[in-house]
């Protein structure tokens, strides 16, 4: 649990920290990036997480409500974050194009990064006890929650551009880079906190009933919307481009090698 936790929270500080040395009137290193977190976060929910939580109910076709309520939240959350999550650089979220509103905090964006965030840690509960309980439930030998590792590495991949893109616009709006680095410890704290959440305070609770199903369904939809919009907005005019195609096969192919470890 500690490498978990430590794993999450420093990808982001130092994803955000190098922020300070990239380049940043060339971005094509985070395309390429983002088109490999997306093609890996995508293949992880088609193969491992999707397949956990149909597998964790009585009833699969329920699965499917909880899927699009989560692919819509998303939908919701990006009309505040305005993409950040998914490696969108905006000068002026949420509207801040006037100069007076420059040095403020562009609070719902952050709010907005915090409560994904927090959804994508609480998803990660102990294999162990995850496939104990769908295996009393259900009867038969379930491997629930078996992937703690691949959703790990999928949303530490996912996080680096999210924290660049999201350091980026902290910069740009505070000017000055020790107070967006302040701010940016909110979104690195969210994740490990839905982990300690889940495996410590609603243990029990994800693991009776309908819980952990609900909560895992609506973190399918919410990577699927995340994913699939990377991969469109990767190749925006559906030219061919050999970095771009190269990167997303690379990232397919490690999500699926994960999964035969």
């Amino acid at each position: 649990m500690i490498v978990a936790v430590s794993v999450l929270f420093f990808t982001v500080l130092g994803a955000g920290w190098l922020v300070r040395f990239l380049p940043q009137d060339n971005q094509r290193w985070l395309k390429l990036l983002l088109a490999f977190s997306g093609a890996y976060l995508f293949a992880l929910t088609i193969l491992h997480i999707l397949p956990d939580v149909l597998l964790s109910t009585q009833d699969p076709h329920r699965v499917g409500f909880y899927i699009l309520a989560g692919f819509f939240l998303q939908l919701v959350l990006e009309g505040f974050s305005h993409g950040v999550e998914h490696g969108h650089i905006h000068a002026h979220p949420q509207g801040e194009g006037h100069h007076h509103n420059h040095g403020t905090v562009p609070v719902l964006l952050l709010t907005s990064l915090i409560i994904h965030s927090f959804l994508e840690g609480s998803v990660m509960v102990q294999s162990r006890m995850a496939a104990q309980q769908a295996h009393e439930h259900l009867h038969h030998h379930a491997h629930v929650g078996d992937n703690f590792y691949h959703i790990l590495a999928g949303i530490a991949l996912h996080h680096i551009p999210a924290a660049i893109a999201l350091m980026s616009v902290l910069v740009t709006q505070l000017h000055s880079f020790k107070k967006a680095f302040g701010y940016l410890l909110l979104f690195a704290v969210a994740s490990p906190l839905g982990l300690l959440f889940s495996n410590y305070v609603a243990l029990e609770k994800l693991l009776s009933g309908e819980a952990y199903t609900v909560l895992s369904g609506l973190v399918v939809g919410n990577f699927l919307h995340i994913s699939t919009t990377i991969l469109f907005e990767t190749s925006p005019e559906h030219r061919f481009n050999r970095g771009k195609l190269l990167a997303t096969i690379a990232g397919a192919l490690i999500a699926i090698g994960a999964g035969m470890l």
